[in-house]
């Protein structure tokens, strides 16, 4: 990324708190004005995938548009062996500025609906098909956006991107946090979108089972990423003066 450090740091944590906004007062507002859940799932999943393509491709350009610590870190994985990527320093950097935002960005969609900036939830997730649901909707995020990449599609994640999360609001039985950010976001509000904080670790848990899996399907499939070889020192006989 050309942008400097703190400029792409910046993204991830704004991008991220936009994102867990969107998701939160979307819910809340589907909720208030519906009492049937499938019509509030609804309304959270097109806030949702409306918003994520829309942040992916402001963003993108100056971060990678990551959002998700579980991005960040396959990122970081693939980077240490093909020399491109995230490298450590970032990845060090983003992942506290995404749970910083996640947290923030519920905190600003509970204040904006008038209720208390922490609220935390009582929806209980503790169920062992909730769990499967987060390692497929995380693996399939990261074969997406890995295999996006490898393809050299990545121009298309914005619409991609979104399409798989909003698909996997409904062929998952978790409704696809697949973001460890987000959820620990989203545990700071009771209402449609929330998750109660003894669910997040094993949601997290699932999350990483999830991302690992993504990343070797994309192995599998597409290939490793070849290390870019270095450059060859420039002969001091080249730059002399004469």
């Amino acid at each position: 990324m050309s942008a400097p450090l703190a400029r792409r740091v910046a993204a991830e944590a704004v991008g991220t708190a936009l994102l867990v906004a969107v998701v939160v007062g979307s819910g809340i507002q589907a909720s208030e004005l519906s009492r049937d859940a499938g019509v509030q799932l609804l309304a959270n999943c097109l806030a949702t995938v409306f918003g994520l393509g829309v942040l992916i491709a402001v963003l993108g350009p100056v971060s990678g548009a990551h959002f998700n610590p579980a991005v960040t870190l396959a990122s970081w994985a693939a980077g240490r062996r093909s020399g491109q990527g995230t490298t450590l320093r970032e990845a060090s950097l983003y992942v506290p500025a995404q749970i910083a935002g996640a947290m923030a960005g519920a905190m600003l969609a509970n204040a904006v609906f008038g209720h208390p900036l922490v609220t935390f939830s009582t929806h209980d997730r503790s169920a062992v098909h909730l769990w499967l649901g987060e390692v497929v909707a995380t693996a399939g995020l990261l074969l997406v956006a890995v295999g996006l990449t490898r393809a050299g599609r990545a121009n298309l994640a914005p619409g991609v991107v979104a399409a798989f999360i909003g698909a996997a609001y409904w062929f998952t039985s978790s409704t696809s946090f697949a973001n460890p950010a987000v959820t620990v976001g989203r545990a700071l509000t009771d209402s449609f979108a929330g998750i109660a904080p003894a669910s997040v670790p094993a949601f997290i848990a699932a999350q990483a089972v999830g991302a690992a899996l993504g990343v070797g399907l994309a192995a599998l499939i597409f290939g490793r990423p070849s290390p870019v070889p270095p450059r060859p020192a420039v002969p001091l006989t080249v730059v002399a003066a004469p």
